[in-house]
């Protein structure tokens, strides 16, 4: 049987440490995000993942869930690495790939970051979920706790697409919608919270994390352990930002990977850029971004990322950057991939898409360069945006 090496909680900004074995959201001194920390000398081989099942569970013994009967698991993660083979010729781009996590439970990457955090909450006795939500956090809340037999509480903007909040409905939750963007659904949700419910917000409890992280090791297997030199994101929350570059840290510790020419790439909406604006100053956090306007990528519309340092600091020690792109950019950019590549884009993906072409046509990103791009979500979940 393999051995789990997670030892601790540790807040990013002060250093402070937390016990593993109760629970906790945020460093209550400096409100900064709490970190989980594994013992990484004298570890395990990437050769044990050979015959293991194709799922983020794959990655066990760096993820905080440390008995196999509270993994709440509906096949999330491993998903495709595509070649782009028409688009990469079309750029001057040889080695240009997509990872496609719209082929996770419930059509979003949000499954990884919540059937960890759901899992680990299960570990720690918690029976009740709250969330605020743009739409998929909230499809895989409701969904993972029908499976685990937990409540789940989901609290989303009037304005996100009908279908999720039927999605979360049919799995039994309780949604409440609210009159503006996702900062007040998680102020409304904080007010009628007794302290009943755990909140599962980004980056306010320390295992969303940990699922979203297991991009990281994903991109390096599937690429035979070679990194890519760029891996584009779209940003609103940021954890899957922060977590693929936690990730490839935790490798190199390990001795799995010698070295991380990554750099890394936030993209965000031209009516809601808080990171970019913030990159472009030199800033290591992000001003609340004033009345953010209406966009179809509803997953980039988050004015204030609670890990704001976090994704500055991401940006900043893999000498990567940040661009913004309009939802014009991004429905040009989701024909252009459909056409080319089959492939139907989220919102999301498209405005990776579309950022990664201006960095290119920049030269930011050199012909010679391997590039992974990341599609968050089905495009599905958004056909009411698209018209």
């Amino acid at each position: 049987m393999s051995k789990n090496y997670y030892t601790h909680l540790e807040c990013h900004e002060c250093g402070t440490v937390y016990d593993k074995d109760s629970r906790h959201t945020f460093c209550p001194d400096d409100h900064q995000p709490l970190v989980a920390k594994y013992k990484l000398d004298n570890f395990w081989s990437k050769e044990s993942l050979k015959d293991r099942p194709a799922n983020m569970w794959r990655y066990k013994e760096v993820l905080p869930v440390e008995k196999e009967e509270n993994r709440i698991c509906l096949g999330e993660g491993f998903t495709p690495m595509l070649k782009l083979s028409k688009l990469g010729g079309k750029v001057g781009q040889g080695r240009l790939l997509l990872k496609d996590e719209s082929a996770n439970p419930t059509g979003s990457f949000k499954a990884r970051g919540i059937s960890m955090a759901l899992s680990k909450a299960k570990e720690l006795g918690v029976t009740a979920m709250c969330i605020p939500t743009a739409g998929n956090a909230g499809s895989a809340l409701s969904a993972y706790c029908a499976k685990a037999g937990m409540e789940a509480h989901i609290f989303m903007p009037e304005k996100t697409p009908h279908v999720f909040q039927m999605d979360c409905e049919i799995m039994g939750a309780k949604v409440t919608k609210v009159d503006g963007d996702i900062s007040d659904a998680a102020a409304l949700m904080q007010k009628e919270n007794d302290g009943s419910w755990f909140d599962v917000t980004t980056l306010k409890e320390p295992f969303r994390l940990e699922g979203k992280k297991t991009m990281g090791y994903e991109i390096a297997e599937q690429l035979r352990w070679e990194l890519p030199d760029v891996v584009v994101y779209p940003t609103g929350g940021g954890t899957g930002l922060i977590g693929i570059w936690k990730a490839f840290q935790e490798m190199k510790d390990m001795g799995w990977i010698d070295k991380i020419p990554t750099r890394m790439v936030a993209v965000q909406g031209s009516g809601c850029d808080p990171v970019v604006q913030a990159f472009q100053k030199g800033m290591d956090h992000t001003p609340k971004y004033q009345n953010p306007a209406k966009t179809i990528a509803n997953g980039l519309r988050v004015p204030k990322a609670f890990g704001d340092k976090l994704i500055m600091k991401t940006l900043y020690e893999s000498k990567g950057t940040a661009v913004s792109i309009t939802d014009e950019e991004m429905k040009e950019g989701l024909s252009e991939f459909a056409t080319q590549e089959g492939v139907f884009l989220s919102p999301e993906g498209a405005a990776v898409w579309m950022g990664y072409k201006k960095l290119r046509s920049e030269n930011w990103i050199k012909e010679d360069e391997s590039v992974v791009l990341i599609n968050t979500g089905s495009a599905y979940k958004y056909v009411e945006n698209l018209y």
